[in-house]
């Protein structure tokens, strides 16, 4: 609304046209629904879940995350991979594509293996979707020899409050 009343001309800030709109009675309807990333309904082979929310890592390399996510842009979703050092909780590969494919994940992990010169033995932990239990994501990973671990299929904000709900 504010950048419309802007392109007609009128110099205005979003908090007043924010508060305008709520005085007014005005809301915002979003046409962007919640989208799911995890598509775990596949045929591909699941680990086990070494990791066993153990998220604690001593040293670097240890221990590594890997997940994705989505952002709403005018044009369309943007999807994002990463990779993240457990040691240090930082972002060590990443990967922006248009579409969610499993090459988006491979694309974030080789970025990761080349700037952490190809970790060994290091415990690679991920969700149970197809992007990650895909034949070349694994590949991928057996060749630098890590570790596999797949989350279990479990309701997260019940293992966080201490109610595992494990299916």
């Amino acid at each position: 609304m504010t950048e419309e009343l802007k392109q007609i001309g009128l110099d205005v800030g979003h908090r007043c046209v924010g508060r305008l709109m709520r005085q007014s009675g005005v809301s915002v309807l979003r046409t962007c629904q919640h989208k799911l990333t995890t598509d775990s309904d596949h045929q591909f082979k699941i680990a086990p879940n070494v990791l066993d929310w153990d998220f604690a890592a001593d040293a670097p390399d240890q221990k590594w995350a890997g997940d994705l996510s989505y952002v709403w842009m005018r044009k369309g979703w943007l999807y994002l991979a990463v990779i993240l050092n457990l040691h240090s909780w930082r972002i060590i590969g990443w990967a922006v594509r248009n579409q969610m494919k499993r090459d988006l994940a491979i694309r974030a992990l080789d970025m990761a293996i080349a700037f952490r010169s190809q970790p060994k033995s290091c415990i690679n932990y991920a969700d149970r979707g197809s992007q990650y239990c895909s034949r070349d994501y694994q590949k991928t990973l057996c060749q630098h020899g890590f570790r596999v671990s797949i989350s279990g299929k479990e309701n997260c904000y019940d293992r966080l409050r201490g109610q595992s709900s494990i299916t």
